[in-house]
């Protein structure tokens, strides 16, 4: 892929996240505004945090078992890419999901 085509590609997702961040600032204020309730505000802001954090738990254990799928493909010596190496791929991602599934049920 050329370099000419990431810039749109990244820009896009730049002013998207942009846009969901000035959203989410604007729906706070104004619930603060209003005179939501403490509780109410308090209880979104808990669970926005506790969302952040999962999501942090949730990529790394992804990308950690991601990480350990392309060590087993080099140990192994694969080099062509055949459906058995996809696999090996789709299964550490998958076994990731599942293992932050677990954790996240314990917490």
């Amino acid at each position: 892929m050329n370099h000419i085509e990431l810039v749109p590609i990244v820009l896009f997702v730049c002013i998207a996240y942009v846009i969901k961040v000035c959203m989410d600032a604007l729906v706070r204020r104004h619930m603060v505004s209003t005179g939501g309730s403490e509780e109410l505000v308090n209880s979104l802001l808990r669970d926005e945090e506790q969302r952040r954090r999962h999501s942090s738990l949730r990529w790394g254990i992804v990308l950690l078992s991601i990480a350990l799928g392309f060590g087993l493909i080099q140990w192994f010596g694969w080099e062509d890419v055949t459906p058995g190496l996809v696999a090996v791929l789709a299964g550490a991602t998958g076994l990731g999901n599942l293992v932050f599934f677990a954790i996240s049920r314990r917490l």
